[in-house]
């Protein structure tokens, strides 16, 4: 059996709740980790009861329990890179801010709103959210609709997608990719990505099933994972969508409602 040396494994940390199908959140985070050769670690922030079906209840810890699990994580192993998922309120948001003033590369991923519409968190939270996280952000996810929160547009064409990633720069994030799997039509899954210089257009192949769930989590963990392999923000979306569009492919057909995306498409392909 052959070791690595200690600081030849790449650490990536996901900040980000619980999802008890194992679909989407932490499991989904660490599974995409562990694809890209990066060892996993995590700090929880909620506890969800959910299924392929839908959500039946949301525990959230106390902010003081994720602050702990960050510093317990950076103080010890260190972090290449981290990630930002589901961080519920406005306390937990404002701890995960403190603590990543001192991260190297952050991916936040800003869920406010589902890929629906519906709206998952508070506004004094998406508040929080705007003002104290994205500010440090190296690369921003938002979707179509918490795309349309943060640049105050309502978003219905590729132009729009674009101004609005110019706008939401603007708050304070290195770069911002709008992601485009709400949009309809010949726009669907076509991301927009803006780093203050480069305003890019990015397509890849359109994969024809119902099976999402846990997509937004994967892309924004697979650009954890390559940032904390050393690639350049840009570099890694691309290789993260990649990684996204294959596990879409090899979705899995599990439960009665959404099937989660194949993370280990590896291991099931012929």
């Amino acid at each position: 059996m052959t070791t690595l040396s200690p600081g030849s494994i790449p650490i990536a940390l996901t900040i980000a709740g619980s999802d008890s199908g194992g679909g989407a959140g932490i499991q989904a985070d660490l599974r995409t980790f562990s694809f890209h050769q990066v060892h996993g670690t995590s700090a929880l922030t909620c506890v969800t009861a959910q299924n392929t079906v839908g959500v039946s209840r949301v525990d959230a810890l106390p902010a003081e329990a994720v602050t702990a699990q960050i510093q317990a994580v950076v103080e010890d192993i260190g972090v290449q890179a981290a990630k930002t998922g589901m961080l519920l309120n406005q306390e937990i948001i404002a701890a995960v801010a403190q603590q990543a003033e001192s991260l190297p590369y952050l991916v936040v991923d800003p869920v406010m709103v589902s890929r629906t519409g519906a709206q998952l968190i508070g506004d004094l939270a998406i508040a929080t959210l705007r003002d104290r996280l994205i500010p440090l952000a190296t690369v921003l996810t938002p979707n179509r609709y918490e795309a349309q929160i943060l640049s105050s547009l309502e978003i219905t064409s590729l132009e729009a997608m674009q101004t609005a990633a110019q706008k939401i720069r603007g708050l304070g994030a290195k770069a911002v990719l709008v992601k485009g799997g709400g949009m309809t039509g010949e726009l669907r899954g076509v991301d927009v990505w803006f780093d203050g210089d480069r305003l890019e257009v990015l397509r890849t192949e359109t994969i024809d099933t119902t099976d999402t769930h846990g997509t937004g989590c994967t892309l924004s963990a697979a650009i954890a994972a390559n940032l904390a392999k050393g690639e350049t923000p840009f570099s890694a979306v691309k290789l993260a969508k990649q990684y996204v569009t294959t596990a879409l492919r090899y979705a899995l057909r599990i439960g009665q409602g959404q099937g989660p995306v194949g993370h280990f498409f590896p291991l099931i392909t012929p």
